[in-house]
């Protein structure tokens, strides 16, 4: 193979448009751009929005909501996630992916551990994050809720 012998794939690139070329070649006359008005003009057109005039729908909508830029994302698991699984397994972050029970999130900082649902098996949960009532069933089922960053 050589520099010179290089092309594009096949269907790759396009012929430009030949405008103006006479009547024959359906581009003719007044090249694609009808009968007089804004559009068949020069420079014409209208920006990306405009409306006519009207009020255009990025303003008449109302804006609502706020996106905290620093704030974390945790990825989440319940406790009746956990509760299948056989006393003595450590659930950590990576245990929670290899075993599907949780979904990846962007921009996630770690694992947290909620009290929905009943815990009846001795477990170690490594997580980054629990809410009060998830630790309590953890360790009252005789498991132990480990803190980890």
């Amino acid at each position: 193979m050589r520099v010179d012998t290089l092309s594009p794939a096949e269907g790759a690139r396009t012929s430009a448009k030949r405008l103006g070329r006479g009547i024959g070649s359906g581009l003719g006359k007044t090249s694609g751009k009808g009968h007089k008005g804004q559009w068949a003009r020069s420079g014409g057109g209208v920006r990306p929005g405009f409306e006519g005039g009207q009020m255009p729908i990025a303003r008449r909508i109302p804006k609502r909501g706020f996106h905290n830029k620093f704030g974390k994302d945790y990825v989440i698991v319940n406790l009746s996630d956990l509760a299948e699984l056989p006393a003595g397994t450590v659930v950590d972050y990576g245990f929670v992916f290899e075993n599907g029970l949780a979904k990846e999130v962007k921009n996630n900082v770690g694992l947290k551990v909620l009290g929905n649902g009943e815990l009846k098996v001795a477990l170690t949960v490594k997580a980054a994050k629990f809410s009060a009532s998830a630790k309590e069933a953890i360790e009252k089922a005789g498991g132990t809720a480990e803190v980890v960053e």
